[in-house]
């Protein structure tokens, strides 16, 4: 072990693993999304103009529900606004303790594409997913959260992919943000375009996605029924689901022109929360699905297990070096543990260099679907730390919570933050 600690070479690695790893993630991220976007994207008609498709399946529009009273309303007309001429809407409502209920019975009155399932019971998304899809009509289902709205063309763009090949089992739209009135709000603006976007994109050109967003995913029933639904002790249905279904072979799309507007954290405390159950989700399917994975036949899978399994030992990499640093601030240090300090140097400057072309390439990609984008991304010189500290944390805190959590319980709802004044 002294011998390892006094080898310059294996700490020189250990430490400039911590910078390569998200200069080098970046740069994956950038080129499989431009090439996505130069091979398919581009190409696409406006998103008022979808492809036109032979015929038009049935669609049934699910809408899972739990103290949704302020946000329903707009979620239900937003879909029964979809420019698509043969669809129902189904929304459930999972044991709300609010006056979800009454919002959603009084709507029924507007809108005669719309059908409630009321639950006594908050039993959690995929057991509500479950029950909206055994009372649906359409063999495709569009499925959106009760506080989301979506845009008008976004099922003709999903459907259009479902109905264009039988392996096709899910489809995961472009979630944007609606509300941006502090910090938190303009930054996570430019996340979902510069950072889940591009990731999706990328995972796309090389292989596999690594998750659905579980805010707007199309999803074909023949799919769901083959591998058994959503899985209802999985903290993250969505992560589950996308595994499931790949590793079934079913194929994953991603449709930048499916838009849907969600409500986000606008507190620390909500971010974590909510970033925290994403990381802990990922280490669930880790557990469950990781050791199928060694055949050859899964072998389109490995890209995404081999992007996780990094990021995971990158953030345990990043700790050890702030525990070093921690350490030479209280003892003194050997010469090779010595880290003088965690601040910015040269390595903080090529990082923030190759964010900002990032963002600078997301920017050009997205003017195709929001107008103005733009005047966010002066905002996204403080997220590289932001989300890369966020990352390093959530990961860290949730490897052990997740492992010494034992037998898996029913997930069931915990309302999230959904921003300042919502």
């Amino acid at each position: 072990m002294s011998d390892w600690l006094s080898n310059p070479e294996l700490l020189s690695l250990f430490f400039g693993f911590a910078f390569y790893y998200p200069a080098t993630m970046s740069i994956v991220w950038m080129t499989g999304g431009l090439y996505y976007f130069l091979r398919r994207e581009r190409f696409d008609p406006p998103r008022h103009l979808p492809p036109e498709m032979s015929s038009y399946p049935f669609v049934t529009l699910l809408v899972p529900c739990h103290n949704e009273g302020p946000n329903c309303e707009d979620t239900i007309s937003a879909l029964a606004a979809q420019i698509y001429p043969n669809f129902e809407i189904i929304a459930i409502n999972d044991g709300s303790r609010d006056d979800t209920a009454e919002h959603l019975n009084r709507l029924t009155q507007r809108f005669s594409k719309l059908r409630v399932i009321h639950l006594d019971r908050n039993l959690g998304k995929a057991n509500a997913l479950r029950m909206g899809t055994l009372a649906s009509r359409g063999e495709y289902l569009v499925c959106v959260d009760g506080d989301a709205m979506l845009d008008p063309w976004a099922t003709r763009w999903m459907v259009w992919h479902l109905s264009s090949g039988p392996r096709v089992g899910a489809v995961t739209g472009n979630p944007r943000i609606r509300n941006r009135s502090t910090l938190l709000g303009r930054l996570q603006v430019g996340e979902f375009s510069s950072i889940i976007g591009m990731i999706k994109r990328a995972q796309r050109v090389y292989g596999r996605i690594f998750t659905l967003s579980g805010v707007i995913a199309g999803f074909r029933k023949t799919a769901l029924e083959r591998i058994g639904f959503w899985s209802e002790d999985m903290i993250t249905e969505d992560i589950d689901i996308s595994w499931r279904l790949q590793l079934d072979h079913w194929d994953i799309r991603y449709e930048p022109n499916a838009l849907c507007w969600i409500l986000m954290p606008e507190t620390f405390k909500g971010l974590w929360k909510q970033r925290l159950r994403w990381a802990q989700g990922g280490v669930e399917v880790m557990q469950q699905h990781a050791r199928n994975l060694l055949s050859w036949r899964k072998r389109r899978m490995w890209g995404v297990l081999a992007e996780y399994f990094t990021s995971v030992i990158w953030a345990y990499v990043m700790l050890g070096i702030l525990i070093l640093w921690a350490l030479g601030l209280v003892f003194e240090m050997p010469p090779a543990l010595y880290v003088d300090t965690v601040l910015p140097r040269w390595h903080g400057m090529v990082l923030a260099l190759i964010c900002m072309a990032q963002f600078a390439i997301s920017m050009v990609i997205d003017r195709r679907y929001e107008q103005g984008v733009g005047r966010n991304y002066f905002w996204m010189v403080w997220y590289p730390i932001a989300y890369w500290l966020l990352s390093l944390f959530t990961t860290v805190w949730a490897v052990p919570k997740t492992l010494a959590r034992g037998k898996r319980k029913r997930a069931t709802w915990v309302s999230p933050d959904r921003g300042v004044g919502t």
